[in-house]
């Protein structure tokens, strides 16, 4: 019989892990969601592969969705939208297309993890000649 207390870990902690990383979660904030310590969540994370797939999968989700969204903020985008006007006392709903123009920082941003040879802020220098040192004996005095 192993010795300590028997694990709460329930199948159905998948779905509600799933969920909570899925809307950008962390491993802290769904520990706390179950009501678990953060070093539970790793433990279970190591010994049920569904629970830690379920994490992964849903992560990923995320992070495709932000890498989404950079992308539209970098490169613009449109959008249906209404304004709201009053005329004479009636209220007048009129639609539009408004227009999003790229953002420098998200392009930036962009290049600069995807095209890093070109884009990246660290510049690399090269310094070449020799360097001679000399050694001087100073008197010690005790």
């Amino acid at each position: 019989m192993p010795a300590g207390r028997p694990s709460d870990y329930d199948v159905s902690f998948c779905h509600v892990a799933h969920e909570l990383a899925q809307g950008g979660a962390t491993d802290r904030e769904v520990a706390e969601a179950l009501d678990v310590d953060e070093r539970t969540l790793y433990r279970w994370k190591h010994k049920y592969p569904e629970f830690r797939q379920s994490l992964a999968l849903a992560k990923e989700a995320a992070d495709d969705r932000v890498e989404q969204s950079l992308y539209r903020r970098a490169t613009g985008y449109s959008f249906d939208s209404i304004k709201i006007l009053s005329y004479e006392g009636q209220v007048i709903v009129e639609p539009f297309v408004e227009h999003v123009p790229p953002d420098v920082g998200a392009i930036k941003m962009w290049l600069t993890n995807r095209r890093s040879d070109g884009w990246r802020d660290k510049v690399d220098t090269n310094v070449t000649g020799n360097i001679t040192l000399q050694a001087s004996h100073l008197d010690e005095k005790l």
